[in-house]
């Protein structure tokens, strides 16, 4: 019933992905809370899907979802720390969610290749900003918006298809006979 949900978040990602590759001159604290409070949205949502799914990875839903809240909360709560604070968590929060995405893609045999494909592009920018965490700000935007184009496509996508198997299978119940 939530997809929706996932494609109005996907499409907030692409959307804040596109804004920050085109708008990279605005403050770091403005980046920041904006960033801080689409991770602290798709953490929650991340949490509500791992109560409410029913399946192998509800422990590594949950796991991404209370990992991405909390850096959600940090940067909100700190938006003005400094470029390397910001690059940091981010960096953090992206090889997290890339190992995460990564051990989906080995565990479900369902679009294994792009979890795959995402989780992998998802660590590379991670290490490659803590392998240099005073990285400028214009290359932090464009790794950041990159980034969150590219979960946004994918979320965008898992919301459609939620959708087409619900609508496959409300079209496939039996109509019962009237009395």
């Amino acid at each position: 019933r939530g997809w929706w949900l996932l494609v109005a978040v996907g499409m907030l990602s692409i959307a804040v992905g596109v804004i920050i590759l085109f708008k990279p001159s605005d403050s770091l604290a403005t980046l920041a809370v904006i960033v801080g409070i689409f991770l602290l949205i798709d953490g929650i949502l991340e949490l509500v899907d791992s109560l409410f799914r029913v399946t192998r990875n509800r422990g590594m839903v949950a796991l991404f979802g209370v990992i991405t809240a909390i850096v959600g909360v940090l940067l909100i709560r700190h938006p003005v720390g400094g470029v390397t604070f910001v690059a940091l968590l981010i960096a953090l929060w992206l090889i997290a969610v890339g190992v995460i995405r990564f051990a989906t893609a080995v565990a479900e045999p369902e679009h294994r290749g792009w979890y795959a494909l995402l989780g992998l592009v998802e660590m590379v920018a991670g290490i490659v900003i803590v392998a240099n965490p005073d990285i400028g700000y214009a290359t932090l935007a464009v790794l950041v918006g990159i980034g969150f184009i590219l979960n946004g496509i994918a979320t965008t996508i898992l919301g459609w298809e939620m959708h087409e198997v619900r609508e496959e299978g409300a079209s496939a119940r039996p109509i019962a006979p009237a009395v």
